[in-house]
């Protein structure tokens, strides 16, 4: 079995990841395009952190959406103070384990 990959987010992690997200309805009224998944946007990020690239190079073909959908959805998760709940959670389950 392959090794994944470091940006790669198991449905584990996700369990513990997807709840901490905050929840954006879709407008009925002029809905707009479609928002890319949550899941592939948190692995854009990743790989972004990971591999130092710049996030107008993100690789569209990873489907991980563009890297300025990766680089918004950052900073409005940065906004709603996902990244600090994640690390305690994370910080939580480690001390558990």
């Amino acid at each position: 079995m392959a090794r994944p990959k470091p940006w790669e987010v198991d449905d584990e992690l996700w369990a513990v990841i997807e709840p901490l997200l905050p929840r954006v309805e879709r407008r009925v009224r002029h809905p707009g395009r479609k928002r890319h998944p949550d899941r592939l946007v948190f692995q854009g990020i990743l790989f972004v952190l990971h591999t130092g690239i710049a996030w107008e190079h993100l690789p569209q073909e990873l489907g991980f959406g563009s890297g300025m959908t990766c680089w918004r959805r950052l900073a409005e998760w940065t906004e709603a103070g996902v990244w600090p709940r994640l690390h305690e959670v994370l910080l939580a389950r480690l001390r558990g384990a």
